[in-house]
């Protein structure tokens, strides 16, 4: 992992992106430790916020066309979510719709969140928008709070 990791550190502002894109989707990353070890290299955090940013908002994005599929056992075999967490997410857009893409942000549960979007059909641009949204609060927090080391 570490060797994987100073790769995207060498590639810059496109590592960030693919670090972003992979943590996105389904697969166990951490875009954090990138966008974290790439500020802290001196690399231009507005810069890096925009990659990241649109990095992981591909890879969640991907998850939603996954969801948009509809076959369950494909999402519980490819993306290990579970049908039960399917089934209260959809209890969530039932109440609040496709604004529950913002909470796209959270670790394991957003995966989730962007799935079950695609799987009950929800509005893809809504949805593109609400992910969008969770993400930049994301990673804008993150730049932020490294800022001030």
């Amino acid at each position: 992992m570490s060797a994987f990791l100073e790769l995207l550190e060498s590639w810059g502002y496109w590592g960030m992106f693919v670090a972003a894109f992979i943590a996105g989707s389904m697969l166990p990353f951490s875009s954090e430790a990138v966008l974290t070890a790439l500020q802290l290299a001196g690399l231009d955090p507005w810069q890096l916020f925009v990659a990241a940013t649109i990095g992981n908002v591909g890879g969640s994005m991907l998850n939603y066309g996954i969801g948009r599929l509809g076959k369950m056992e494909w999402i519980e075999r490819y993306l290990h979510v579970e049908p039960e967490k399917v089934q209260r997410t959809e209890e969530w857009m039932k109440r609040y719709g496709a604004w529950i893409g913002i909470l796209c942000f959270l670790p394991v549960v957003g995966s989730a969140v962007a799935v079950t979007l695609g799987f009950a059909r929800a509005n893809p641009w809504l949805s593109l928008l609400t992910i969008t949204i969770g993400k930049i609060l994301r990673y804008g927090l993150l730049i932020f709070v490294v800022a001030q080391f």
